[in-house]
């Protein structure tokens, strides 16, 4: 079983009714690399199906981000993107092109730990991300 499967048969058993829609943004979001914001969805979807809003989008998300199986990354500038990647892992943002890459660093796991030996926080989680160019707007700028 896929893992888009997989997530619509959670939703199923949490009483979530699946629609062609769901289906679709989970499936986009799940395929993506790219970190969409509720606009790309909407952009990418739109044409085969012309009568979902932008709201649709939102209202799923929600659902998707409430149900874990999405995450929400807000970076304080724009409009949230959204990662259907839950496990442990970290992003490099350019700041030219706006692209996000996903990497792995399991020592930093360490931090929560350390965290909470410290100062006596239950540690409920942890982000980090890394800012620059990335190879391709870096390229240009030696041009």
């Amino acid at each position: 079983m896929g893992a888009v499967n997989a997530a619509l048969q959670q939703l199923k058993m949490n009483g979530v009714r699946m629609t062609p829609q769901r289906h679709a943004i989970l499936s986009f979001l799940m395929e993506s690399m790219t970190h969409p914001t509720a606009d790309e969805i909407y952009k990418s979807l739109s044409p085969n199906f012309p009568s979902m809003s932008v709201a649709t989008i939102y209202n799923n998300l929600r659902l998707f981000v409430e149900a874990g199986l999405v995450k929400e990354l807000t970076y304080g500038d724009d409009s949230s993107r959204f990662d259907a990647d839950t496990s442990e892992h970290y992003h490099a943002i350019c700041n030219d092109c706006g692209q996000i890459v996903d990497f792995e660093y399991p020592p930093l796991l360490e931090v929560e730990r350390v965290a909470s030996q410290e100062t006596g926080f239950i540690v409920q989680g942890h982000r980090m991300e890394i800012y620059g160019s990335c190879s391709t707007c870096a390229a240009a700028k030696k041009q």
